[in-house]
């Protein structure tokens, strides 16, 4: 292993040892979501992937990579541009982080252009053919011109670029083609600007087979003597604008809703922080381009023959099975069938834990429909964080207020691109009846938690389900979460509790079993920890195995390394930024960190601890949550974390669900103590955990009939050895 100039030798030490200095405890946070998108962009090399999903994951680091630039170095660049004197956790300043990001975010992009160059040649020997200008044939010509004489001319703008015209607003996400021309009538030399319009599909699909493609900024260069009869065409190349797309809040907003719609039109005109230039381009329009659009303050290059990447999603949706994974059909929990669809029924009888997207999302969905339609339920409490364009919650809650119940949403205004859509939801909900609530200012309500009360027997009842993720039911067929219910009247309390704290800002008092946060979700984790180690103390095993999205949070990280050298084992899946460093002897030599990239997006929160004794064991402390180990969900969100006390359940998360992502070899990346990323090769045991769970039945929703039949197979730790 070669190790990083920055890291400090031990000189008598094993010779692939070392210690980092002070700073080196923590992976800057930026750069080690910038190896997350590597793995991410990986992923479009593996040949395991049918070729559009290879494509599909090329999209989506483009998308990713677009979201960091307008959010996170957006904000690295206000800290550099208002002199804020605020180091990372590793030490570095906004400055010396950017140096590093800048260097990093494009070689990833320079390797997006190889890779997209690699698949098209591939596509194209599929018979899926994604043209550039000088490749179309003779057959489709007549047809691209008429095309694009109807279809694309009239909404086309040239705008000329001269001292009585001056250059134009770009928004963000902008593409746009400029053009050098010379007037054939007098030789004058003239420049033009033509935006691609936002409501333009950026992909035109040809008729007929083979399949063939034609990015809408090929055909304005192709076609640009229609829009310019009576000129030479000199040069012209494409050029693409990310902008400042984060939201400050304001804390004497008092109208939050209209506060927000006015930022959210003003984030789109936020200040240019990336510019992206066709590969290749004139030196005189790359002079004008970042003259006008450069600056000192924004990032400038040069991005390949392809800008916007993302946008290749549009081709990926070609019907071409052949080319895709195969079709997988979610399964409806056996649990509830059983008791002939009745939700609240099978809630009752024993808590269940759904796992999606092996097991449908339509349950979460069905349990606020029949608390909508049910005349014995007489209130509902929903928590909304991101809910998608798709309204089957939202109308789930408006036929519940509709039907005289009482029904409560706590809508974030704060997600992120999702601000105008929850906007929009809110006032559907607010017209219906629904009492809709922002939460609290300064925190965002991130925690997902529905609270049903029923008459039942002259008495209440409460019914909860506790989500890892978003009432969405679009990404809940791509993303891996769990979905717990519970009739546990204890967790109905707290449940209780937490709405109340987030709608009236009533401090909970005496909270049985969920931990929450800003108020004690750090300082529980904190004490299970502490436990292990004095269980180690005392003689016994202590573990912990940890699944999440990310963890930054320095205060957590320093307990871990704390307990790797107390001689705790610690297991931690985590599918994007780490910023602890693991096998560091002296430091953290216990911890091994791991990251699944994969078909599905693992998104789900789980947290566990053997409490005297090796993982997994019946006796371990386990724990589902709606929170990342980072500062913000501790400290500056509204988050839950709740046990499992349910045989069943506790067995399906630690036994099934945690153990299959450990024992994943064929979709799995380790990381070293330098912060590189290493591929896991399956050898002659592969194990794909999300195969796995496509292909057998949960503990908890396999109902009677299976446990009867039992045919899930063991899973074994030893397989990894």
């Amino acid at each position: 292993m070669t190790r990083p100039a920055h890291l400090t030798r031990l000189a008598d030490a094993d010779d692939d040892a070392f210690v980092p200095e002070v700073n080196d405890r923590y992976f800057n946070r930026e750069l080690s979501w910038l190896a997350f998108n590597r793995r991410v962009l990986e992923e479009a090399c593996n040949s395991a992937h049918p070729l559009l999903e290879r494509l599909r994951f090329l999209s989506i680091s483009g998308s990713n990579l677009d979201e960091f630039f307008m959010v996170r170095v957006a904000g690295l660049k206000g800290q550099q541009l208002k002199d804020v004197d605020r180091r990372s956790a590793d030490g570095l300043t906004a400055g010396q982080q950017l140096i590093r990001i800048v260097e990093e975010a494009d070689a990833l992009m320079s390797s997006q252009q190889a890779v997209w160059g690699d698949l098209r040649e591939q596509l194209d020997e599929a018979g899926l053919h994604v043209l550039r200008r000088d490749e179309v044939d003779d057959d489709i010509a007549a047809w691209l011109e008429t095309h694009f004489r109807e279809q694309i001319f009239p909404i086309l703008t040239p705008q000329a670029l001269d001292p009585s015209h001056p250059f134009p607003f770009i928004p963000n996400k902008g593409l746009a083609v400029m053009f050098d021309l010379v007037r054939q009538s007098d030789k004058e030399a003239v420049r033009e600007l033509v935006m691609v319009p936002g409501s333009s599909p950026r992909f035109v699909r040809i008729p007929g087979e083979p399949i063939r493609y034609i990015s809408i900024e090929a055909m304005l260069k192709r076609f640009a003597p229609l829009l310019f009869p009576g000129y030479d065409i000199i040069a012209a190349a494409a050029f693409r604008v990310l902008r400042d797309s984060d939201i400050e809040i304001d804390e004497e907003a008092e109208d939050l809703v209209r506060y927000f719609a006015n930022a959210i039109k003003r984030r789109r005109r936020g200040r240019v922080i990336r510019l992206e230039l066709e590969s290749g381009i004139a030196d005189t329009l790359s002079a004008i381009l970042k003259d006008e659009l450069g600056g000192a303050n924004s990032i400038i290059t040069e991005s390949g023959n392809l800008l916007g990447i993302c946008d290749l999603d549009a081709v990926i949706d070609e019907d071409r099975p052949d080319l895709k994974f195969p079709p997988y059909v979610p399964r409806f929990p056996e649990r509830i069938r059983e008791f002939g669809g009745d939700c609240f029924a099978a809630i009752k009888a024993k808590d269940i834990v759904v796992h999606h997207p092996y097991e449908t999302f339509d349950v979460v969905l069905e349990f606020l429909k029949q608390a909508a339609a049910d005349p014995d339920v007489i209130a509902i409490k929903q928590t909304l964080y991101r809910a998608g364009k798709q309204p089957a919650v939202i109308n789930a809650l408006i036929a519940a207020a509709e039907a005289g119940k009482s029904v409560t949403a706590v809508v974030e205004l704060r997600a992120r691109f999702d601000e105008e859509q929850n906007i929009y939801w809110a006032t559907s909900l607010e017209r219906a009846g629904v009492q809709v609530v922002y939460g609290f200012l300064e925190w965002k309500t991130h925690a997902k938690v529905s609270m049903v009360v029923r008459r039942e027997s002259g008495q209440f009842r409460t019914y909860c389900h506790f989500g890892t993720g978003n009432y969405h039911p679009v990404t809940a067929r791509i993303y891996t979460d769990l979905s717990f219910f519970t009739a546990d009247p204890r967790l109905g309390r707290d449940a209780a509790q937490m709405f109340n704290y987030v709608t009236g800002y009533v401090e909970p008092s005496d909270i049985a079993k969920i931990a929450l946060s800003p108020r004690d979700l750090r300082k529980e984790l904190m004490t299970r920890i502490d436990t292990e180690i004095a269980n180690v103390k005392a003689g016994k095993p202590g573990s912990v195995w940890a699944k999440m999205n990310s963890l930054v949070d320095p205060t957590i990280i320093e307990k871990l390394y704390e307990a790797s050298q107390a001689g705790v084992e610690i297991e931690l899946i985590i599918r994007g930024i780490c910023c602890l460093r693991p096998g560091v002897p002296g430091l953290s030599e216990n911890i091994r960190v791991k990251s699944v990239i994969g078909r599905f997006l693992e998104h789900s929160r789980i947290f566990c601890f053997g409490n005297g004794k090796a993982l997994p064991n019946d006796g371990a402390i386990v724990f589902i949550s709606s929170a990342d180990w980072m500062q913000r969900n501790f400290d500056r969100r509204v988050e839950y974390m709740l046990p499992i006390e349910n045989p069943t359940v506790h067995d399906q998360i630690l036994d099934q669900v945690m153990v299959a992502n450990l024992l994943d070899n064929e979709q799995s990346w380790e990381c070293e103590p330098d912060g590189s990323y290493v591929r896991e090769q399956p050898g002659d045991r592969p194990f794909n955990l999300h195969r796995y769970f496509m292909n057998n039945p949960s503990l908890s929703g396999r109902g009677a009939a299976m446990r009867a039949n039992d045919t899930v197979p063991k899973l074994s730790l030893r397989r990894r050895q």
